[in-house]
C-alpha cells in the first residue's frame, strides 16, 4: 500500500488546518511527529540552552521547541483531545476521553553530544502512533491495525525479524526492579553472549527498530511503560507489526489493576522465550 506524502519537513509544507481536521488519527500522528522531527533536525549542532531536571537528566531548547511544534499540530487537528507531553506535562482538554502521548526528543543526551540516534514519539492512547527518525527521514507509524514505515513518500509494511540477533538493552537509570533484575546482569550472562549480540543506543528509536526487523529485541527496566510518553508509540508499533511484547516478568503490559514491569519487545515468540529464560535465570 502506498500513500502520497510531501517530503519530511515542516508541517506547513504538507498540511493546512482543514487537512488536519479531516485526516485520520494515523495521519495526524505522522504529521505531528514530522513537525517535531523538522525542529530537531534544524536545531542539530547548535548551541542549546539546557533545563536541568535533576538526577543528571535535562532537556534542551530543542526538546521544548519540538514539543511545541507537535502540540500545534495536535491542537489544530484534535482540539478536544488531551495531551501528555514529556516537557509540558498534562495539556489540552481536562478529562478528555482521548489522550496523546508526546516525547519530542527521545535521546536528548545523545543529541546534545552530537549523536544522531534520537526519536520523536507521538501516540494516541490505544490507537494510532508514529515514531520519526529525524536524520534518516523515516516515520514508523501504525493506525492500531497495520504497521508501516514512510520513506520518500512511500509506505512499506514493517516486517519483524530476529535474524540479526541484535538486542538493544537500555542501561539508563533508574533500575526499580533491582536486585531481582539488572540489565547489566543480562549482558553478563554467558547465555546472552552465546545467543545474541548486545547493542545500547539509549533511545526508544530501538523499539521501532524491532518492529522494522532491524533488531531482534529490546529490553529495558522500569515500571508500567505501556502508557508513557517514552514508550507508548514504540509499543503500539511493535504490537501492530506482530511482535511479542511483555514486561520483564513475561506478563502483558497495560492490564487494569496490575502494574507492569519494564519492557521486552521481541521479533518473535522464540526470541522472547530465549530472553525470558535468561532474565528469569
Amino acid at each position: 500500500m502506498t500513500h502520497a506524502s510531501a517530503p519530511v519537513g515542516d508541517l506547513r509544507d504538507a498540511f493546512d488546518a482543514r487537512d488536519l481536521v479531516l485526516a485520520d488519527d494515523a495521519e495526524v500522528a505522522i504529521a505531528a511527529a514530522r513537525a517535531g522531527s523538522g525542529v530537531v533536525r534544524d536545531l542539530y549542532g547548535r548551541r542549546l540552552d539546557r533545563i536541568d531536571k535533576g538526577g543528571g537528566d535535562f532537556a534542551t531548547s530543542a526538546d521544548l521547541a519540538a514539543e511545541q511544534a507537535i502540540l500545534d499540530v495536535l491542537r489544530a487537528a484534535r482540539p478536544d483531545d488531551g495531551v501528555l507531553g514529556e516537557e509540558g506535562g498534562e495539556q489540552g482538554v481536562a478529562g478528555a476521553g482521548r489522550q496523546w502521548y508526546v516525547d519530542p526528543l527521545c535521546g536528548t543526551l545523545n543529541y546534545a553530544h552530537g549523536t544522531m540516534v534520537v526519536a520523536v514519539n507521538v501516540a494516541l492512547g490505544g490507537g494510532a502512533a508514529a515514531v520519526a527518525d529525524p536524520f534518516a527521514g523515516e516515520v514508523y507509524w501504525t493506525d492500531g491495525q497495520v504497521a508501516r514505515v514512510r520513506r520518500d513518500g512511500a509506505d512499506t509494511p514493517l516486517a519483524p525479524s530476529a535474524a540479526g540477533r541484535l538486542v538493544d538493552v537500555n542501561l539508563d537509570a533508574p533500575f526499580p526492579n533491582a536486585p531481582g533484575f539488572r540489565a547489566v546482569d543480562l549482558l553478563a550472562h554467558p547465555g546472552f553472549a552465546a545467543g545474541f549480540r548486545p547493542r545500547v543506543v539509549s533511545s526508544s528509536l530501538a523499539v521501532a527498530w524491532v518492529a522494522a526487523g532491524r533488531r531482534a529485541a529490546y529490553v529495558t527496566d522500569g515500571g508500567d511503560l505501556a502508557d508513557t510518553v517514552h514508550f507508548a508509540a514504540g509499543i503500539a508499533l511493535c504490537r501492530a507489526a506482530g511482535c511479542v511484547v511483555t514486561g520483564i516478568d513475561g506478563q502483558p503490559l497495560g492490564e487494569p489493576g496490575r502494574p507492569g514491569r519494564g519492557l521486552v519487545a521481541a521479533a518473535d515468540q522464540r526470541t522472547h522465550d530465549e530472553l525470558m529464560a535468561l532474565i528469569r535465570g
